[in-house]
């Protein structure tokens, strides 16, 4: 992982310890129009457009306590310093846990997963970040502290607002606080695969998961020499294309039955071989889906968001784009994650703003992308068209940092 002082055009990072310290150097960098660059675990600062207007660091790793933790309510207040990996291991203890997939979660913030809205492969059954957040504090780009939303499932007041936040890539606000629903642990977890002759094979069992009588956490459909490659799931069958990967939680027994139900409804429609994966090596494969977007070596990788319906489709276009590419569909939300094995600046005009942007919008979504080798990549390139959504983003932008200082230049926004 690249260190942040190759990243981030930094004359010093300051380090609060507690909000009001934040506020002041927020308000000191209004005051004087110094750029603010908010850092969490330094896991996400390739996700955007390169940082150039040189600026200050805000690191936010001394805040990090836990401020309440009312388990019978379902709910935790922490500091958005705290790690995933430490919220995690709190949870635990109460038998919990934020059901968000993060990589490097050892690193990774909560603060900088809520500001990239970043969510995993558990995102069919359990939902995104914007889900979970319930209360929200953190500074405007004046220096002033707000805060929106409680610590009570049941207030909605500035619900609205906790959505805006996240996502905002800290360009509305540095984040300190956050309060989030939490759910129970699964006592147990596995997984169903099957291997596919071609991508074809998988749009019938892709729609007959929607009647299923299971309950699926995960759907996801894995393809190219990273898969092939991984150390769980093992080499494909020859001739096939990728493999269909179906996770399931829930208590002992639950998992038990959803193995062979599942397994059932797939032999009806035809598959013949199917295998489960459980104990210690499901545990190891719900870490590999976690970590494949992080790829720093990789030249691109994008995030497509489509309709479900299509997501078998995107597939086929990268693949005709790069036939080595690896790929983690979550197939049940139409999100597509690609690594290319090659891409070059010649293939940005004509391969992601000429052929994939255009594929995504006609399939109902988006293209961005997540991390890169590629040099000087454009606002479109990036972010994908500009649209009349962004133009009142940007004017949303102007309330919260009139002078632009929160990671300017990162965003979609064309007045950072």
């Amino acid at each position: 992982m690249t260190a942040v002082a190759d990243i981030l055009p930094l004359s010093e990072t300051q380090s609060p310890d507690d909000q009001a310290t934040l506020v002041a150097i927020v308000a000191d960098a209004h005051a004087a129009g110094t750029a603010l660059y908010p850092i969490g675990g330094g896991t996400s600062l390739d996700y955007g457009l390169p940082a150039l207007r040189p600026g200050i660091g805000i690191s936010l790793a001394k805040l990090n306590r836990v401020v309440d933790y009312p388990a019978r309510d379902m709910t935790i207040t922490v500091e958005a310093g705290i790690t995933m990996d430490q919220l995690a291991a709190t949870l635990a203890s109460e038998l919990q846990m934020l059901p968000i997939d993060v990589p490097h979660s050892g690193l990774a913030t909560l603060g900088g997963v809520v500001a990239t809205a970043f969510s995993g492969p558990r995102r069919y059954r359990y939902g995104t970040m914007r889900d979970y957040v319930i209360g929200i504090s953190a500074v405007d780009g004046r220096g002033t502290l707000f805060k929106a939303g409680g610590r009570v499932v049941k207030n909605v007041a500035g619900y609205d607002f906790c959505k805006l936040l996240t996502g905002s890539l800290g360009t509305l606000g540095v984040i300190a606080q956050v309060t989030l629903r939490i759910k129970p642990l699964p006592q147990s977890s596995a997984f169903l695969f099957c291997d596919l002759r071609n991508l074809s094979s998988c749009e019938p069992l892709l729609a007959a998961l929607v009647i299923s009588r299971t309950t699926p956490s995960a759907i996801e459909l894995l393809v190219g020499p990273h898969w092939r490659e991984n150390a769980v799931l093992g080499l494909s069958t020859a001739g096939s294309v990728g493999r269909l990967v179906v996770g399931l939680e829930g208590t002992a027994s639950e998992v038990e039955w959803l193995l062979g139900q599942l397994t059932q409804e797939w032999r009806a429609l035809g598959v013949t071989a199917s295998r489960a994966i459980t104990e210690r090596e499901a545990t190891e494969l719900w870490g590999d889906l976690r970590e494949f977007p992080s790829a720093p070596d990789a030249p691109l990788v994008i995030k497509a968001s489509v309709l479900p319906s299509r997501t078998v489709e995107f597939v086929r276009l990268v693949l005709q784009l790069d036939p080595q590419a690896s790929i983690q569909a979550h197939a049940g939300n139409g999100i597509v994650i690609a690594r290319f094995s090659q891409f070059d600046s010649a293939d940005v005009s004509r391969g992601l703003i000429g052929r994939l942007q255009p594929a995504a919008r006609l399939a109902g979504g988006n293209v961005v992308v997540l991390s890169n080798t590629l040099a000087g990549l454009t606002r479109q390139a990036v972010w994908g068209n500009a649209t009349a959504a962004t133009h009142w983003m940007g004017k949303v932008k102007g309330q919260f940092d009139p002078k632009g200082l929160l990671n300017p230049g990162r965003f979609v926004y064309d007045n950072s």
